[in-house]
């Protein structure tokens, strides 16, 4: 979801109604922090994630896999007619 700049002009505007401009500068650091913990928690997830599935060693075993299969299809390919 993209937001242009007439949307985000908007939710401001509706930001300083709701809150007040003296409230606003606190309301912005705090949303700002909570953006931060999440991204960190996000990392964590998925660091933890790569070193529990060890997403490198997968990926060495599908090219081992992918390599003989790419030569067997060349050879089934050339010999396919094209369709009229």
């Amino acid at each position: 979801m993209n937001l242009g700049m007439t949307e985000i002009l908007i939710i401001l505007l509706i930001a300083l109604l709701l809150f007040g401009p003296r409230k606003l500068p606190e309301l912005g650091r705090s949303l700002g922090q909570s953006i931060r913990e999440f991204q960190r928690g996000a990392k964590s997830i998925r660091e933890e994630f790569e070193k529990a599935a060890d997403v490198k060693e997968f990926k060495e075993i599908k090219e081992e896999i992918s390599k003989p299969l790419e030569e067997i299809k060349k050879p089934l390919e050339a010999r396919e007619e094209p369709k009229s």
